[in-house]
């Protein structure tokens, strides 16, 4: 299973909405918990948004969630989307028991 990072910079005025928009996704994901999906999303301080998203067929894209998130994202954004596939060379216990705050 390979992964892409997504990377892109939100307007000021659109990070609450963005992060309302993910939360949505993730809230989705969680009702109809897809096997084949790996999924995280950071959020930087200076306003940058960073996607590792795995998946084989369309348990993320096929959700109305991630419609919802990917409808106005164009304009929700300060910079452009980067993306580029990616290899976890090593991960020593990233995220396990982690709680994501309400």
């Amino acid at each position: 299973m390979g992964y892409n990072l997504v990377r892109y910079g939100v307007k000021d005025e659109s990070i609450a909405e963005n992060r309302m928009l993910v939360a949505q996704v993730f809230e989705a994901l969680d009702d109809t918990k897809p096997q084949s999906l790996r999924y995280l999303v950071l959020e930087l301080e200076n306003g940058e948004f960073i996607h590792l998203v795995s998946q084989d067929g369309d348990g993320l894209t096929g959700l109305a969630a991630f419609k919802a998130f990917s409808a106005d994202h164009a304009g929700r954004r300060s910079t452009p989307l980067a993306r580029s596939p990616a290899k976890i060379v090593g991960n020593y216990r990233m995220l396990a028991g982690e709680v994501v705050p309400a």
